[in-house]
This record gives C-alpha cells, sequence and structure tokens, in this order.
C-alpha cells in the first residue's frame, strides 16, 4: 500500500470515526504535520486529547473524538493565500466553510500551523492545508 498524502489520510480516519460516534481514533502513520494541525483542531475545540504511541515503525496517533465535528477534509492543491485573501473572504473560503462564523481554515505560516483567524490576528499569510467545521 502506497500512501500518497497522509495528511488526508489523517482527516479521512477523523471524519470516518466521527460518523460512527467512536470515542477515539487512531492515526497512523503519524507525522509532525499531523500532529501540528491535531493542535489547532483541539485549540479550537474539536477534538479532546492526542498522544503519540510509539509502536517501532512509523508512529501512531490516538485522538479522543468529542462529537464536534462535523465535516473535516485537506485542501487540494494547497492554496498559498495572502492576508490581504483572508480578510476580504474570497471565493474559496466559501468553498469549504457553511457561513462566515462557522468552521476554521487550519494554514501552514512561516510561524507555524494555525487557524486562519490567528492568522489573520497576527496579519500573516501561508499556505492553505485543511478544514474544519
Amino acid at each position: 500500500m502506497v500512501m500518497m498524502d497522509t495528511l488526508a489520510n489523517a482527516m479521512a480516519t477523523i471524519m470516518n470515526a466521527e460518523m460512527r460516534a467512536k470515542p477515539e481514533a487512531i492515526i497512523m502513520p503519524a507525522s509532525k504535520l499531523i500532529a501540528a494541525v491535531l493542535r489547532v483542531m483541539q485549540q479550537e475545540g474539536y477534538i479532546g486529547e492526542f498522544e503519540y504511541i510509539d509502536d517501532g515503525r512509523w508512529g501512531k496517533i490516538r485522538v479522543r473524538l468529542l462529537g464536534r465535528i462535523n465535516k473535516c477534509g485537506v485542501i487540494k492543491p494547497r492554496l498559498p493565500v495572502k492576508y490581504r485573501d483572508l480578510v476580504r473572504m474570497p471565493d474559496w473560503l466559501r468553498k469549504y466553510l457553511p457561513s462566515r462564523d462557522m468552521g476554521i481554515l487550519i494554514i501552514s505560516t512561516s510561524q507555524g500551523v494555525m487557524s486562519h483567524r490567528e492568522a489573520i490576528r497576527r496579519h500573516i499569510g501561508g499556505i492553505l492545508l485543511a478544514y474544519v467545521y
């Protein structure tokens, strides 16, 4: 099995477990990017605690689900976004989020992975990675 996009696989695993009302999801393989995205989701209150499990190979991440995710996924292709575009709420923001104050876009910036609201607060742009609502 060849895995092309581990972040997309992780988001699909969370979405599937959430749809089946499971208490937790096991994401494998683990990566720093997945952990950073999960940290943003945790700060925004979409997931509970998560922990890295070293299995001697690529590692796993156990995520406690709270039942607060309606939909989550990755944004492909990974689009670069400027600060000006974040403030103006362009079409792609409407494409991924259902309404103005519902959900977050997760952005990889030069100052780390953060939500689009945090990026607006810090006046920086970056690359769109994922969405959650």
